[in-house]
């Protein structure tokens, strides 16, 4: 959570940013993950309240991509990353580029 803004957006130089609490697990997460729903998922799009947001990780699957797609009005991007390289320039030009085109 917090850890980003301690560890990894002062060596990029980046402000701290705006942090997601993670709520406690619940019976509709059970039945999401044997849905294939990512448990982020739900609380991302509630947290978003409405408005684009990038979702960075190295588990987003389409069945994510879906749901925000049918549960979100606004533009989102859900990229996954490989974990066996972090993030690369493909990763921060794939960022850019959603980021280019919101209004």
């Amino acid at each position: 959570m917090a850890d980003a803004n301690e560890c990894i957006a002062p060596r990029i130089g980046l402000p701290p940013l705006a942090v997601v609490i993670w709520p406690e697990p619940t019976d509709v997460d059970a039945q999401d993950e044997r849905d294939g729903l990512h448990w982020k998922t739900r609380a991302l799009v509630e947290w978003a309240a409405g408005r684009p947001f990038a979702w960075v990780d190295d588990e987003v699957t389409d069945t994510d991509r879906a749901w925000v797609a049918s549960h979100h009005p606004a533009d989102a991007l859900l990229h996954r990353v490989d974990p066996r390289h972090g993030l690369t320039d493909g990763d921060y030009a794939a960022l850019d580029s959603w980021l280019g085109q919101l209004p």
